[in-house]
């Protein structure tokens, strides 16, 4: 698992180095195999925990352990890198090289993976997020949503068992959306991936095991997606949005309609709604 402790983060700001707290007391446990996202307003700490949990930063304050090892210790700081990936926002700032199957396999070889065993995992990996027919395709050829799926094969190649994703399809349309969220719910369900997801989109957010909800460096809410979405106002009041369909449940329920709010989904929606038509 990776686990958290009171981790506080500080760092200085502007011409007089003002100290700001960025995260403030974070504890969190992810289990392996779960699927947690994170959600809050910009500035709320969401890109500074995830860059805690593979020690891209260092804790100012309290513990992060990866599967028994601190992200203090420099000697396990590698094989904390490895045990977790991480997927940026930009896919464009991921690609290294002029060709699929070989920016896939840079991950690899810079831990000095024997080549026949690079060939497999590359192939494996990109098999895995639905990418092999495109193996020897420059990158700079593919669509917003396939490019992430390479940088997530990236992830998989170097063995992760852990996969960040930080905002990874708020530069996509919605095609490249439902591509990038439909590899990650696969791995998750399939492969066994833990995946923790920081996004934006409510809807994505709904797909998860457990959701967590930060506001000024502070993990305010956390529970299972139908405890935390029907939370309207709560989350409104946090300039977040809900999902739209829980959104029009809890709209038809002000004009008096008796529609449960734990609704994501456009399906439940026709069946709850057909009886009043």
């Amino acid at each position: 698992m990776i686990k958290v402790e009171n981790l506080v983060y500080e760092y200085y700001m502007g011409e007089k180095e003002e100290k700001f707290r960025a995260l403030d007391g974070i504890n969190l446990t992810i289990a392996e195999g779960e699927f947690l996202a994170i959600i809050g307003a910009n500035g709320s700490g969401k890109s500074t925990l995830a860059k805690h949990l593979n020690g891209l930063l260092l804790p100012s304050q309290g513990e992060v352990w990866v599967d028994g090892l601190n992200t203090k210790q420099e000697k396990d700081i590698w094989s904390i890198r490895q045990e977790v990936g991480m997927v940026f926002q930009n896919p464009d700032n991921q690609i290294v090289a002029a060709i699929v199957e070989e920016d896939v396999a840079f991950g690899p070889e810079n831990l000095g993976i024997p080549p026949a065993e690079i060939r497999k995992r590359v192939s494996d990996a990109l098999k895995v997020v639905g990418m092999e027919k495109w193996c020897n395709h420059p990158p700079h050829l593919l669509s917003g949503g396939q490019k992430q799926r390479v940088a997530i094969a990236g992830a998989l190649a170097l063995g992760s068992k852990y996969l960040i994703l930080d905002e990874p399809t708020a530069m996509l349309d919605p095609v490249g959306r439902r591509e990038v969220l439909k590899t990650i719910k696969q791995l998750n369900e399939e492969k066994n991936l833990t995946v923790i997801l920081i996004t934006h989109y409510m809807e994505e957010a709904a797909e998860a095991d457990r959701v967590v909800v930060m506001n000024s460096g502070k993990a305010i809410l956390e529970g299972t997606p139908e405890e935390i979405f029907i939370q309207v106002e709560k989350l409104k009041s946090l300039a977040l949005d809900v999902p739209p369909i829980t959104e029009l449940a809890f709209l038809l329920r002000r004009e008096g309609l008796d529609l449960p709010l734990d609704i994501f989904r456009i399906d439940e929606m026709v069946r709850y709604i057909c009886p009043y038509l």
